[in-house]
Order: C-alpha cells, then structure tokens, then sequence
C-alpha cells in the first residue's frame, strides 16, 4: 500500500524530482499511518497482498502457457481431415470453496481455446468441449491444482 501511495502521489503531481520523492515518502507514510489506524488495514494484510500479486502473475503465466497449448490442438483438429472432433459435456465438482476463485478457474477454462463453461453452479462445473480429449482430467487440471494452492495460502 507504501508503494501505491507514493506512486500515486508521483503520478498526480506530474513530474518526478528528488523534493517530490522525499516529500512524496513522507506522505505516503502518513496515508499509510492512516489507513492502518482508521481503515482496518495491517501489514501483515499488505504482505499477504503482495505474495498474492506474484502468485496471481505466475497463475496468468501457466494461463497462456495452457491457451498457447489447446490452440495448437484445436488448430490441429481443424486442419487435420481425418480428425472429427467428438463434442462432450462434462460435469465436475471443485473442492474450491472460495466464489472468486471458482470464477477464477470457470474464466481459465472458457478462456482456453476448446473449452466453454456453460455453467457454474454452487461447486459444480459445466463445462463443453469441442472434444472429449480437452474433458481429460479436467477436475484435476493445473487450474484447480494452483487455484487450491492459492485458496490454502492466501484466503
């Protein structure tokens, strides 16, 4: 939250020297005296927070790296005449109590090319796919397994 405060400051004052850097700290300092004191916050939360930011970047990461890999196997059902792609609905529970985070993992899965989420309801998932190879395992994807690590860790 230091860091926000004192970027901000920066930002709003629209130049950067030595003076605005120092006064700009001193500042920030004071915001965050202040939201420890009256806003609830803790430090304890801000490092939560922070671990929370790189662990979501490495999520965002293994992301593309997924999506990157399905487009290259629904581009090789598409181009490939004897592939016929064999649609499937599946459905599957998520031990994921955390709602954002099942958003999280309902999003990761439409968002990888072949795989829609038709519905998320409670802890169960619907999900379509273009074939039955991409159902495989999908209750035990990487998604879940980093989405449940998260949730131990960090909620």
């Amino acid at each position: 939250m230091y860091a926000l405060y004192l970027l901000l400051f920066i930002v709003f004052n629209g130049k950067f020297t030595l003076e605005i850097l120092i006064i700009g700290a001193i500042v920030a300092a004071f915001m965050l005296f202040f939201s420890i004191r009256f806003l609830n916050h803790s430090i304890k939360k801000e490092k939560i927070i922070y671990k929370s930011i790189v662990y979501f970047i490495y999520y965002i990461a293994v992301l593309l790296v997924e999506i990157i890999k399905a487009n290259g196997y629904v581009m090789r059902i598409i181009i490939s005449p004897q592939r016929k792609p064999s649609p499937a609905l599946v459905r599957f529970k998520t031990d994921i109590k955390s709602p954002q985070l099942r958003a999280f993992l309902a999003n990761a899965i439409t968002l990888t090319p072949g795989t829609i989420t038709a519905e998320l309801e409670g802890d169960t998932f619907t999900v379509h796919c273009l074939d039955k190879k991409l159902a495989e395992g999908i209750e035990k994807s990487i998604f879940v397994k980093l989405l449940k690590n998260w949730e131990e860790r960090y909620v």
